[in-house]
């Protein structure tokens, strides 16, 4: 599985855990809802900085976006 998918899929699951919306999630990261729309669909790779955004607003250890779990 490539990183990208597997970043994609921990982003979905992470936002849907914690019952936020795309638009929500961008809201407290400080991003556009469109780029996370973006990242879920893994129509666009991350910057380090970004995972770390997402990984604050989400309460989630960065390095578990990067990681594959079965």
């Amino acid at each position: 599985m490539r990183l990208r998918s597997i970043f994609a899929r921990n982003l979905r699951l992470a936002r849907h855990r914690s019952g936020l919306s795309q638009f929500e999630l961008a809201q407290m990261a400080g991003l556009d809802r469109n780029y996370v729309g973006k990242l879920e669909r893994e129509e666009s790779s991350p910057t380090v900085d970004t995972i770390e955004a997402l990984a604050i607003a989400l309460d989630y250890d960065p390095e578990r976006f990067l990681t594959f779990f079965e």
